[in-house]
């Protein structure tokens, strides 16, 4: 253990064993206060020693941005941040928190290792030094919840993915007179009848195979659709396991993809091509001068992988529109994104002040004029993004009713990077029905300690 100030601990309440394993209490009650009543807090902090360790995922340009958005804060607070880029994030900041030598603070691409360490005692819950509602009104709505967990919240967003993007060539939607603002996912599918009849031409561009984690473009579609077909409740009960993976508004979200991806004519290359093409590569036969396709659903992060001369002039040759809402759906417009959630590890001042700083309306501007980076705040000034395509995308966030983290994101990850991944591939070659999908994931479900209790005294 280093010896260092800089790696106090302080001890957080610790949830019950029950809990740890079950997590039942995620995002039960997205409305409620940070705090969970009759927890004791921690109390003053303890003065900080002038530096704080941070630990994340993100190198490269990416690092390089992120420590330039940090200078004029560094610069007016005197605090020294020393941000440490691991690529094997995920396994090493448990392996740290384990051995009692954690960063003060971790940046997580996905809130599953929060919630373990919070089961745990081992993070500090952000009630303890952010204004819980202050932080709540300016964010995305929804977002905050991401890292809920028996009613309390242990992470607060610093940089947010959109996935519900459909992105266009611009300059052949202006010649057609396609409609390039569909309200519902039935004008979705109009617009997409319309291209085919017009042109000849499956207006669907979807791409799958990346390598050993082919399948998370498909576990992505049905989160679109599950959102949209039966709103975020249901989606947080799918998400958390409670209720099963083979629930038939499951396996309803999973037809609802097969209605689009397998209709004949609707997707370049048909099923053989949507696991075949490299998902970097999926837009690119929009850009021909006779394109092969027309509409690509993907993330904001869908823009490193264009064309050159399509990125240096993105906002001529690209246009984009939400994913639609389902007309007898959800009454809503919900969006499915993602994002790095920063935690805390020591409670002293300066590492408080460095969180209130990460996720705040303030930061990330030098990141964001650089491009690749939004903010998960509706506040943050939206000038700061360099061109109108990420500013569309940026409000698409800010103006929907509901955000929800990427649900295999949060599954266990046995599951969401894993059964769910190769459930999704046998459903698009065809080898199994959406039925056989969801059970055959459901089975795959990690039985707890707790739920393999309640099994044996059922059987009793």
């Amino acid at each position: 253990m280093v010896a260092s100030s800089r790696w106090r601990r302080v001890a957080v309440p610790a949830v019950t064993a029950a809990a740890a394993l079950t997590l039942t209490g995620c995002l039960q009650n997205p409305d409620a206060s940070g705090g969970s009543a009759g927890q004791a807090g921690l109390g003053e902090p303890e003065e900080g020693d002038g530096q704080v360790t941070i630990l994340g995922a993100f190198g490269g340009d990416e690092e390089a941005q992120f420590n330039a958005s940090l200078e004029e804060f560094t610069a007016e607070s005197g605090i020294a941040v020393n941000y440490v880029s691991d690529q094997d994030f995920t396994n090493t900041i448990q392996v740290r928190v384990n051995a009692g030598d954690a960063p003060d603070i971790g940046l997580f691409p996905q809130p599953g290792g929060v919630f373990n360490m919070a089961a745990d005692g081992q993070v500090i819950p952000i009630d303890e030094f952010l204004d819980y509602d202050a932080l709540n009104s300016s964010l995305v709505p929804g977002f905050l919840d991401s890292a809920r967990f028996e009613g309390r919240v242990y992470a607060a967003p610093m940089r947010m993915a959109v996935k519900s993007v459909v992105w266009y060539p611009r300059q052949a939607f202006e010649e057609a007179g396609w409609d390039a603002e569909p309200e519902t996912l039935a004008d979705l599918d109009a617009l997409a009848e319309q291209i085919e009849a017009d042109t000849g031409t499956p207006p669907w561009c979807i791409g799958w195979q990346s390598d050993q984690a082919t399948g998370w473009v498909g576990t992505d579609w049905v989160e679109e659709y599950m959102l949209r077909l039966h709103g975020p409740d249901v989606y947080d009960d799918w998400i958390f396991h409670r209720i099963p993976f083979d629930d038939e508004r499951v396996v309803a979200a999973i037809e609802a993809y097969g209605d689009l991806a397998n209709k004949d004519g609707n997707v370049l290359g048909g099923s053989t091509g949507i696991l075949n093409t490299p998902f970097a590569d999926a837009m690119t036969p929009a850009f021909d001068d006779e394109p092969g396709c027309y509409l690509m659903r993907q993330g904001n992060f869908a823009t490193g992988f264009f064309p050159a001369e399509i990125q240096e002039n993105l906002d001529e040759e690209i246009g984009t529109f939400i994913f639609p809402r389902a007309e007898d759906g959800y009454d809503g417009q919900p969006i499915l994104g993602g994002g790095d959630l920063a935690a805390s590890f020591s409670y002293d001042t300066d590492t408080n002040e460095v969180m209130r700083f990460l996720t705040s309306p303030e930061f990330g501007g030098p990141w964001a004029e650089a491009g690749g980076w939004l903010s998960p705040h509706t506040t943050f000034d939206a000038e700061r993004y360099p061109d109108e395509t990420t500013r569309g995308i940026a409000q698409m966030a800010v103006e929907a009713d509901v955000f929800r983290y990427d649900g295999s994101d949060v599954m266990p990850r046995e599951v969401g990077s894993g059964s769910f991944w190769t459930g999704m591939v046998n459903f698009q070659n065809g080898s199994q029905t959406a039925q056989e999908t969801a059970e055959a994931i459901e089975s795959n479900w990690p039985v707890t300690d707790d739920a393999a209790a309640d099994e044996e005294g059922q059987d009793q």
